[in-house]
Parts: C-alpha cells; sequence; structure tokens
C-alpha cells in the first residue's frame, strides 16, 4: 500500500480512454481514517487562525491571501510531526475545513465594510448571518453538480489550485516528488520573497520600461504588462496552452483593441456611465485607468453571459440532478431499473454524496432562513422586498454557482468580485423599484450581496477542495458535511474581526484600512442608490462577444476571464502553459514526455505554494511596520532588471522539467 500511495496515477490529469477507470489513491473499497476528533480540530483551528489573518491583513494592508495551500502544508507537518498513520484522509478532511476561511472572508470583505464606508448601521448578527447564509447555500447548491465537475469532466479541465494542493498532500506521504516539490518551493518562495519584501526587482514589467513604449502607452493608450512572480507562471503550466491562450486573447482584445479603441472614438469626451463623478475625458485616463473604470465591464457582461450560457448547455446535468431527486423522495433508488448502475455506483464509498433528499430540504431551509432574516432581521422594510430579496438571492446564487465552479476549474481564480458588483447593481435597480432608497436601500443591496458573494466564493472554492478529494479517494459525504460546521466558524470569525477593526481604525479617514473592492463596491452602489445607472452597453458588449464565442465553439468563459482579470497576470499563464506543451513534446516517446509533464507540475506546484507561503509573510512584515522595500532602488531600475531574474526562472523550469531519468 505505502507504493500506492507515492503519487498520483498517471491518468489523473488527462482525459480517460474508452472503458478506462480512475482508481484513486485510497482505494474506495477500504475504510480510512479521516473524520476524527484530530482532523477535525485542527482543521477548525485552521478556520480561525486563518479567518482571523485574512480578514485582518486584507482589510487592513489591501492583501488577500489564499488559505487552502497554507494549510495543506501545516497539515502535512503536523500529521508527520505527530507520527499519525492514515495521515493522507485525515489531511483532505483538515484542508477541506480549513480552506472555508479563505472562502468565506472573500465573500465578507468584498461587501460588508462598504456598510461602514456609506456611514449605514449594521450589527454583528446582520453581517454573520449574511455570511453564513450564503457559504450554506453555496455548499447545497454545488453538491449536486459534484459529480459533473469532478468525474465527468475528468481530465477536460486543469484544476490548477486542487493540482497544487494534492501534490503537496500526497509528497507528505513520502511521495518520490516531494524532493522536487520541496526545491522549487523553495526556489518560488525566495524568488517572490524577494520582490514582495525587498523590491530587489520589479513584480510587473510592462512596455513603459522603454521610452517609446511610455509615448505609446500616453498617446495611443497601448500597453502590455507581465507580472514575474513565480507562483503565476506555476499557475499557467498547469491551466496548459488551451485555456492559457484562449485567456490571454481576451486580454490582448481588451488592452490591444477595445482600449485604443476607446481612445480614438471618445477620447475627448467625459464618459460617466454610472454618475461617479468622473471628471476627466478618456484621453487624460492611462490604458490602467480605463481598463479599471470602463473595459473591464465587458468582462464583467461575458462572465455573465458565458455563465447563463453554460447552464443552458448543462441543463440536461440540471436535469439529472432534479430527476435523481424526485426519485429519492419516490423511494430507494433500487426500484428504479433504469437507475441500476447509479445505485450501484452509490454503494462505493468514494461516491457517495449528501443524499439528495436532504439537500433539496437544506436548500428549501436555507432560503426561508434568508426570507427570515431579511424580513425580521431588519434588513428591508417589508415582506414584499424580502422577497424580491430572495428572488435575487436564489436566481443569482444558483445561475453563478456554476460559473464560479468553472473559473476555478480552468485558471484557479474566481470572478466573484465580477458577478458580485453585477448582482449589487441588479440588486439596487431592482430595490430602488419596489420603493427602498437611500441608506436603508444601500445596507440591504449590500447585505443581499455579501450573502450572494459568499455563496458564489464558497461554492468555487469546495469544487476545489472535492477534486482533490476524488483525486486521492476521500469520502464526498465527509467532506461535504463538515463542510458546514467550517463555513459557520469562518462566518463568526470574519464578522468579529470585521468589528474589531471598525472600532480600532475605521473604514473612513486618514487612517483608514485599505478595504480596495468594498471602496469600489461603496463607489457603484452610492449612485444607484440615487437614481444612477449601471454601464449596460459595455456588460452588452461582452454579452455579444460571449454568444459569437460560443457560436465559433471558443471557451467562452475563459475568454471573458482574461477580459476581466488584469492583463499583467494573464500573460505569464501563456508562458507557463507554452512551458508545459514544450517540455511534453519534445520526444516521440510518450512515456519520456508524460514524465517531463509531471515533473513540470510538481516544479509548477511548489512555485505556487512557495509564492502562497511567502505571500503571507511579506503580508505579515508589512502589517508590522517592517519596510525592508529598496524603494529608490526599484523605481530606477526594478523593471529593468526584473527580466533577467524571470528569463532565468523560465529557464529553470524548463531544464528541470526536462531532466527525468530515461530507462
Amino acid at each position: 500500500m505505502e507504493e500506492k500511495l507515492n503519487s498520483l496515477p498517471e491518468n489523473a490529469q488527462r482525459e480517460l480512454g474508452p472503458g478506462e477507470e480512475y482508481k484513486p489513491l485510497l482505494s474506495p473499497e477500504k475504510k480510512w481514517a479521516e473524520v476524527t476528533p484530530y482532523s477535525v480540530a485542527i482543521g477548525l483551528l485552521m478556520v480561525i487562525i486563518f479567518s482571523a489573518a485574512a480578514a485582518y491583513l486584507g482589510l487592513r494592508v489591501g492583501q488577500v491571501f489564499e488559505a487552502a495551500i497554507p494549510i495543506a502544508i501545516i497539515a502535512v507537518g503536523l500529521t508527520s510531526a505527530l507520527g499519525k498513520k492514515d495521515g493522507l484522509g485525515q489531511n483532505v478532511i483538515i484542508q477541506s475545513i480549513g480552506g472555508c476561511s479563505g472562502a468565506v472572508v472573500a465573500g465578507a470583505i468584498f461587501t460588508l465594510p462598504a456598510i461602514y464606508i456609506l456611514g449605514v448601521e449594521v450589527n454583528f448578527m446582520q453581517m454573520f448571518l449574511s455570511s453564513l447564509l450564503g457559504g450554506v447555500l453555496g455548499i447545497l447548491f454545488l453538491i449536486p453538480f459534484r459529480k459533473y465537475f469532478v468525474k465527468e469532466m475528468h481530465g477536460k479541465y486543469p484544476f490548477p489550485e486542487a493540482t497544487a494542493t494534492t501534490q503537496i498532500l500526497v509528497s507528505g506521504e513520502g511521495g518520490k516528488g516531494a524532493g522536487t516539490l520541496l526545491v522549487s518551493g523553495l526556489v518560488g518562495g525566495l524568488y517572490d520573497f524577494l520582490v514582495s519584501t525587498f523590491g530587489t526587482w520589479a513584480d510587473t514589467i510592462s512596455t513603459t520600461v522603454l521610452g517609446i513604449g511610455q509615448t505609446v502607452a500616453d498617446k495611443a493608450k497601448v500597453l502590455l504588462k507581465i507580472n514575474t512572480s513565480a507562483a503565476v507562471l506555476g499557475l499557467g503550466y498547469i491551466i496548459g496552452l488551451k485555456y492559457a491562450f484562449v485567456i490571454c486573447c481576451g486580454s490582448l482584445l481588451v488592452w490591444l483593441v477595445i482600449i485604443p479603441l476607446m481612445n480614438i472614438l471618445w477620447g475627448g469626451q467625459v464618459i460617466d456611465l454610472m454618475n461617479t463623478g468622473v471628471t476627466e475625458t478618456i484621453s487624460q485616463m492611462s490604458p490602467d485607468q480605463i481598463f479599471k473604470d470602463y473595459a473591464r465591464h465587458i468582462g464583467i457582461g461575458g462572465i455573465a453571459t458565458a455563465g447563463i450560457i453554460g447552464i443552458i448547455k448543462s441543463f440536461g446535468v440540471i436535469k439529472s440532478a432534479v430527476g435523481l431527486a424526485v426519485r429519492e423522495f419516490r423511494g430507494p433508488l433500487a426500484k428504479d431499473d433504469n437507475n441500476a448502475t447509479l445505485s450501484k455506483a452509490k454503494d462505493l464509498r468514494t461516491d457517495e454524496d449528501i443524499p439528495m433528499k436532504t439537500i433539496v430540504f437544506g436548500i428549501v431551509i436555507a432560503l426561508l432562513a434568508i426570507f427570515a432574516f431579511f424580513a425580521f432581521g431588519g434588513v428591508v422594510s417589508n415582506i414584499w422586498q424580502a422577497l424580491v430579496g430572495l428572488l435575487i438571492v436564489g436566481v443569482i446564487s444558483f445561475l453563478f454557482t456554476t460559473v464560479a465552479a468553472n473559473a476555478i476549474a480552468i485558471v484557479g481564480t474566481n470572478p466573484v468580485s465580477g458577478m458580485t458588483l453585477m448582482t449589487l447593481i441588479i440588486a439596487s435597480l431592482i430595490l430602488v423599484a419596489v420603493g427602498l432608497k437611500g441608506n436603508a436601500g444601500m445596507a440591504a443591496a449590500l447585505i443581499i450581496g455579501g450573502v450572494v458573494c459568499t455563496a458564489l466564493s464558497v461554492a468555487g472554492s469546495f469544487i476545489t477542495d472535492l477534486k482533490i478529494g476524488y483525486w486521492i479517494g476521500s469520502t464526498p459525504k465527509k467532506q461535504e458535511g463538515w463542510k458546514f460546521a467550517g463555513v459557520a466558524v469562518a462566518a463568526a470569525t470574519v464578522c468579529g474581526v470585521m468589528l474589531v477593526l471598525n472600532k480600532t481604525y475605521g473604514f473612513v479617514g486618514d487612517q483608514a484600512l485599505v478595504a480596495p473592492q468594498a471602496n469600489a463596491m461603496a463607489a457603484v452602489i452610492q449612485p444607484m442608490m440615487n437614481g444612477g445607472g449601471a454601464p449596460w452597453l459595455l456588460y452588452g458588449i461582452g454579452a455579444v462577444i460571449a454568444i459569437l464565442l460560443t457560436v465559433f465553439k471558443v471557451p467562452a468563459l475563459a475568454f471573458a476571464l482574461g477580459m476581466f482579470i488584469p492583463i499583467d497576470l494573464n500573460l505569464p499563464l501563456l508562458v507557463g502553459g507554452a512551458i508545459s506543451w514544450y517540455v511534453s513534446t519534445r520526444t516521440k516517446d510518450k512515456k519520456v514526455n508524460d514524465e517531463r509533464m509531471n515533473k513540470g507540475t510538481l516544479i509548477a506546484s511548489g512555485f505556487i505554494a512557495g509564492g502562497a507561503l511567502m505571500g503571507v509573510v511579506s503580508a505579515l512584515l508589512k502589517f508590522f511596520n517592517v519596510n525592508w522595500f529598496l524603494s529608490d532602488w526599484h523605481a530606477a531600475y526594478g523593471e529593468a532588471i526584473a527580466i533577467v531574474p524571470f528569463v532565468a526562472l523560465i529557464a529553470y523550469m524548463v531544464m528541470s522539467s526536462m531532466r527525468v531519468n530515461k530507462k
């Protein structure tokens, strides 16, 4: 059995052939230690620690870090130090419970601080219920789609974050790639630490490093940038060339066509689509500002439309889930001859989900609780408005749950801020229409947005946990059940931290907390509640692009993500994807190509893990006012020098991946 736990099977990340099955590390026929007092206690402890840390750092210094990978590293280290037997199954549960921290924090700090920024009264219970009910709804909406995303789509999605986390967990069992993972983690971590803490070289290289590039950016609004982070490069490797290319095409359309075209067509005009008080003309703005204020809204429209198209395309999956629920209400599955295969599959431990009957009851209870919260928790003024709020939450959360899961499966990044922004705009328009305006309207829209944002954030994060469990061989039912406990603890922790930070620092004034996402939400919602508009034209352009892409069979969601995510984070994905293609196609020997590809995946996972850990360390140093940043050096030479270490990092990745033992 030890040998079996050394590494994932070779078909873990590729599509399966006809009749081929994926067999996880932990055999489905055997019961393994998973949910134990140790794994639950450590998992909940991780939730408290990382929820507090992520909320603290995200609001105080504007730096949000992903908790899943550091938690996996800690779980592996603790299990090893304590000499725990059967540690792999328990570590999956620790990571799954602990991962609630980052998901709930993202949902909360993107929206709820905006209530303070707008000067609206709010209490702990309102914030807690917003996060808790949103998280519960996200879990319940996602579970029926588990088999579709993690099993039926096996090998079709790269799942970059799940890949990196799984490699860490497997290496903790003495995996044969542990050494490679450790070395690349040290290289990637040190590289990113030198950039973020010391400013030894710039974290981004742009075309403005040359004088002519600066002139082109100022006059023609043409600008290209590439992030030099080891973590993002590793992410691109795991995503692969296909999706990385599509994502970059979306980015290049925005930055090389749409932004310059806006300058040509409306350069001398002041365009204030949302009545936010814009006074600059397009020609006076930098390309970055044009992207932030206008062009990225095209990406939001594209993401929303691609998501709706995805729902329509996956109607069969939704129909199957509903049909399964109906059959369970009628009686045992075994009575249905047409469902004999499914009934047999359910006998396997690795195919056990929370029963669909329980899920349906859970969704009904959660929606009733949300309605009661809105109606009697001081969120809205009357029952009618509470019903409207419930419909907004239910419909948008359901529609965008699969979008969040798709985005995580493709790029490892959840576009939750864009989807929440659209939710706030839709909620504001509808609430104004039913008579809810001013401060009360803003508070209601933000709490509704908080519920949706947390639901989507948790759903996106949870699909990563379930994919990790599928690869390793965990029991889904156990992951699903304990996820609710993690969400509850995370919601209480983050809201408590938010109250303390508001009293200590506040969200407005000279010494105010940064809270960048919440400030953006507040800037949008205030004019909306006072008769302002929304950038419907830009959303419409994004929608048309998504429809055309679908017609021409181009992955619309990946393309739209490229339009929404800044280009400096997309171009390194293309570099990483190109490396994965290069190292896996240099010989005619498939086995050698596969070995090189797998070694590269380990290196990429190490880059992501090292970068994530050093991101936490750098943020902590910044919080404690430890300033080692070489400002003068960085400003004068940072970008020019950055080219050399970035090329060296690429060379290291290529050469190390190609160095495999030929047998």
